[in-house]
Formats: C-alpha cells, structure tokens, sequence
C-alpha cells in the first residue's frame, strides 16, 4: 500500500477515534467555526479553577486544554447578527467580559409538500399541545449538568446514509414561510438502530407533535443530542447511555415525509450545526 495512501487512512481513523477534551488545537480544529448556527472556542486563561463562563445568560461548557488553558466552548444561535459578541467570564478574582467575533453564513431554502395539512396550520388543540410540548423541550436543553462531556469529537448515530437535509435551511411548508432546520437529516431506512454519539444520560423521552417519537440525550455542560421522528424508543429517562448504545429505531412519525433521522445538537441551549462534531462542516 503507498505510504501517502497509508498516512491518509491513520489520520482518518485518529479523527473517528474518541478525543481527549484536553487537546486544545484538537478542539479548536474541530469545533472553532464561529458563525450563526456554529460554535467559537474561547480562550479563558489559566487559573488554578475553571471559570464559570455565560453567553446571552446562559451558562457555556468550560474545558481545559493540553496547555493548561481554559476554554469555553460556545454555542452561537441560527438568527445571530454577524459582528462581536461578549462572553461572561466569573473567576476567583471577580467577572471580566471576552469579546469574540461572529463571521457570516448563507444557508439556503427548502421547499417541502406536506398532505397533513394541520402539520402546517395546527387547530386550537393541537396548538396548546404544541406549546406544552415546547415549553418541556425547552427545559430539556437549558439543562446544565456539570459533569462531562466525556468527549467533544461524535460518532454518527446511525450507520451508512446520506446526508439529506442540512442544518439551517430556509424551510417552506406548502409554501409558507417556518422556521429553519434545526438539525441534520440521516436519509436511513426505517429501523436503522440510532446509537448514542458520546456517553451521557437520558434526560426525556415523548411523543410529539411535531417531532414524533424523541430521545433528549445530556452529555455534560449543557451538551445535547435530540433525536425525533422515530419509531421506536430503547431507553427511559435517567439511564446511563454509552457512546455506541442503542437508543431508538428510524422512523417516520411527527411532521416527517418519510423515513430518516433527524438529529439536534445543542450547546448553551444554542441549537448548532450537528456536522461540526462529525468532521462534515461546510463553510
């Protein structure tokens, strides 16, 4: 085998192995894409303890790096404004602010037919279902467990598919104008095993509205994995997953036109482009 063809293939299967979260050019690497729906890693110096870092009021994940440094690894929502941002630094000597910068995206439209038209213009009932719904997801993500994460670097959760559908797309609904995709599809066929990216703890489970059938897995700091549409659920709430376990089964229920999965991340409650924790981020 050609030695370029070898150190090619060594240094595919170092970036799908497990990642120290102590790597700081590993992290930064990996994760530093500061756009809307992407993530900035900010240095926080060195002190003895980690600080406690806050972005839009909300509580970031903290690791320290090979060097000894501090970082906050940090979530930017979708409907962000290019430009600077602050950050909250809380340390043993008091609370400093840290400006990073936020650089421009596009993201581009997606027009979608759905037949179940109250999946478009939900009736009264399904409208206060819908906000019931919400209003527990929501919990869901602005959880902050200090603990964790075990890694930053994640696996799939399913085997073999394409990409179909990416994050931040502009989505029509029969022609009307909703919010921008959230996530990133797997187009897989329905029962595909959906196994949990990173070790973590399940923190919901549902049935909904809109995402169907849906795991809220919590990988420490504020690190969350949501994968919907699904046809059926492996696990509880409270459990203890591993990188690797079975969670679910693909499926197709909620406001889906068939079958795949759909998988959210989210840091700081900042819904982020998934592909960035799999080494598969477009500029």
């Amino acid at each position: 085998m050609p030695a370029l063809l070898v150190r090619h293939l060594l240094w595919a299967a170092a970036l799908c192995a497990a990642a120290p979260v102590h790597a700081e050019s590993f992290i930064t690497r990996l994760l530093n894409k500061p756009v809307p729906g992407g993530v900035a890693v900010v240095p926080l110096g060195d002190g003895p303890t980690a600080p406690v870092a806050t972005y839009l009021d909300r509580r970031t994940m903290v690791l320290r790096d090979d060097g000894g440094q501090w970082i906050a690894v940090v979530g930017i929502p979708l409907g962000t404004r290019p430009g600077t941002q602050r950050l909250a630094v809380q340390e043993e000597a008091g609370t400093r602010t840290l400006d990073f910068q936020v650089g421009t995206k596009t993201y581009v439209a997606q027009h979608i037919k759905l037949k179940n038209k109250r999946q478009v213009n939900p009736d009264p009932a399904d409208l206060a279902r819908i906000e019931k719904e919400t209003a527990e997801q929501l919990a869901a993500y602005r959880a902050f467990r200090p603990q964790g994460p075990s890694n930053v670097m994640l696996d799939r959760p399913v085997a073999g598919g394409r990409l179909s559908s990416p994050f931040g797309l502009q989505r029509f609904f029969n022609g009307e104008p909703r919010n921008p995709h959230s996530g990133l599809d797997f187009a897989v066929p329905a029962g595909t095993p959906v196994k949990a990216p990173a070790a973590g703890r399940v923190v919901l489970v549902g049935d909904y509205f809109f995402n169907g059938k849906t795991v809220f897995v919590d990988h420490g700091q504020g690190f969350i994995s949501m994968f919907c549409h699904l046809s059926g659920i492996g696990v509880r709430v409270g459990q203890d997953v591993a990188r690797g376990e079975e969670v679910g089964r693909v499926g197709s229920t909620g406001r889906a036109t068939g079958p795949h999965l759909h998988w959210n991340v989210s840091l700081n409650d900042a819904r982020v482009d998934p592909a960035i924790f799999i080494g598969a981020f477009k500029p």
